[in-house]
């Protein structure tokens, strides 16, 4: 190994539009079945930088799982099951905020739930357990990717909170007035049920929220 090469891997879920990782190299397929079904896609490892890297398409290569449909605990139970450390999750989503423009980057640091037809624990099945959630995010990773992203140059929002809605569908006029009214700043359809499971399974996590 050579010298500061990092050895805990890094998983990498993929929003809407990024499929696969430019830059990595030794990279295979792995096909993982778990006790919660099957994932959105094959995990796809390899080395960024010489950090080892998991990578995953949240709705599948070809965008085909819509977002209620995925299995988020498969997900997070496969990445898990190779080695993943931390998740630097990427969501394209919608802003609340006239000053959070289309382009900008929000590194998350709360979120509201508002779905209703979604798993969201590994704790069921006759195992009881209570998570401490009130701190949703990882800080030392939001710490890294907020110095990261303005190192390159990017508009970087420290904090807001991600609205999770359950989709397909987009909000009303008037389900937009009211989470503004509730102080929200970007809207999703996905990172928090992967955010609990993430906190249960001992995964760091944090979100990098793009707002389109």
């Amino acid at each position: 190994m050579k010298s500061g090469e990092r050895t805990e891997a890094v998983g990498v879920i993929g929003g809407s539009g990024l499929y696969d990782i430019q830059g990595l190299t030794d990279v295979r397929e792995v096909a993982l079945t778990t006790p919660f079904g099957a994932p959105s896609d094959a995990y796809v490892t390899g080395r960024l930088s010489g950090v080892p890297v998991v990578f995953l398409p949240r709705h599948g290569r070809g965008h085909r799982i819509s977002p209620s449909e995925i299995n988020f605990r498969a997900n997070i139970w496969g990445l898990k099951k190779l080695g993943v450390k931390r998740i630097v999750s990427i969501s394209a989503v919608g802003s609340m905020r006239e000053d959070v423009e289309p382009g900008d980057f929000v590194v998350v640091d709360q979120f509201f739930d508002r779905t209703r037809h979604r798993p969201d624990t590994f704790f069921t099945g006759g195992v009881a357990a209570h998570v401490m959630f009130a701190d949703p995010v990882c800080k030392s990773l939001r710490a890294i990717l907020l110095e990261t992203g303005r190192g390159l140059g990017l508009k970087m929002h420290d904090g807001g909170t991600y609205l999770n809605m359950e989709g397909p569908q987009f909000s009303t006029r008037a389900e937009s007035r009211i989470y503004r009214k509730w102080g929200v700043d970007v809207i999703g359809m996905t990172n928090l049920q992967e955010a609990k499971l993430a906190r249960e399974a001992e995964i760091c996590y944090a979100t990098i929220a793009m707002v389109a």
